[in-house]
């Protein structure tokens, strides 16, 4: 009798803190409702809905190992879960795990031969195993390889070293999102450091506030106006409904976009700075863009 007190009352707790995180996430509140739904498995590691919600949030934060450790929890009850299959078999591929990725679309199709995401994505899988890599792509898997680079495997002196770990820049990539003066605004940062750390950075071919530069000068900008005679309608568009690649979806997922309007409002320079995507995924874009009589967004030089 206790033990069946006692699970009633996790259960309850567990309840109460989905409430919770379903009221944070839809506040746009995405770390705390990370932490409630923690606290809900925690309470009840078996309440589905919370891992399965949990498990989006780690898949839009791109931390994919955690998203597939839930949605293969979820993937092994009954009954199948259909949605967090189709997310692990997306993950599964991007991660180039394309056997996984392609048993879990084939267990969507037995349940549901008609599903049509899950046809696409199935021949996406399936070419992609036997896709050629080229070599714009490698080049990009390099730089995102350099940019994930802890600052920690360089040779700086420790002042440097000590302010960069206080101030939360971890890797060569977060030195490209702040300014020259916020660092200097920092304690004990002075002229020094930066010179060290530029001259780092430029032995890489990279800047310090790089990305800050960028994302600047591509705010600055207007947004593309229709080309061809496109009609305002195309711009509401879900993306999801273009028949682009896996790779090219989860990008987008990344990125936040979901519509064609947002979509056509990027440069390709902003699409290209996103991981894993290259040239092949940026060329099938603007293929599928000029079908709707638009394009991506152009800087003006």
């Amino acid at each position: 009798m206790p033990e069946l007190i006692a699970s009633s009352i996790n259960e309850r707790a567990a309840e109460e803190y989905f409430r919770k995180a379903r009221e944070a996430e839809q506040q746009g509140q995405h770390e705390r409702a990370v932490e409630f739904y923690e606290r809900a498995l925690h309470e009840n590691p078996d309440h589905e809905e919370a891992c399965f919600r949990l498990a989006i949030l780690y898949d839009r934060q791109a931390d994919d190992a955690k998203a597939i450790e839930l949605y293969e929890r979820i993937c092994t009850s009954s009954p199948v879960h259909l949605n967090a299959l189709m997310n692990l078999a997306v993950l599964y591929e991007d991660n180039n795990h394309y056997d996984e990725a392609r048993r879990c679309l084939e267990v969507v199709l037995k349940t549901n031969p008609n599903h049509e995401r899950a046809r696409l994505y199935l021949k996406d899988v399936e070419s992609a195993r036997s896709m050629y890599v080229d070599e714009d792509e490698r080049q990009e898997d390099r730089r995102n390889a350099l940019l994930d680079t802890p600052i920690a495997e360089f040779e700086l002196s420790v002042r440097s070293r000590n302010c960069l770990k206080k101030m939360n820049l971890r890797t060569i990539g977060d030195l490209l999102r702040v300014t020259e003066a916020e660092l200097l605004a920092y304690k004990n940062f002075g002229e020094t450091s930066l010179a060290e750390i530029k001259a780092l950075l430029a032995s890489k071919g990279l800047r310090i506030g790089q990305a800050v530069e960028e994302s600047a000068a591509a705010a600055s900008q207007p947004a593309a106006g229709p080309v061809g005679g496109a009609v305002p309608e195309v711009y509401n568009r879900p993306v999801a409904d273009l028949p682009l690649s896996v790779r090219s979806r989860k990008a987008l997922q990344r990125l936040n976009i979901t519509t064609v309007g947002e979509l056509a409002a990027k440069t390709e320079a902003e699409l290209l700075g996103c991981k894993n995507f290259g040239n092949r995924s940026l060329t099938e874009i603007k293929t599928e863009l000029e079908k709707l009589g638009l394009s991506l967004r152009k800087l003006e030089d």
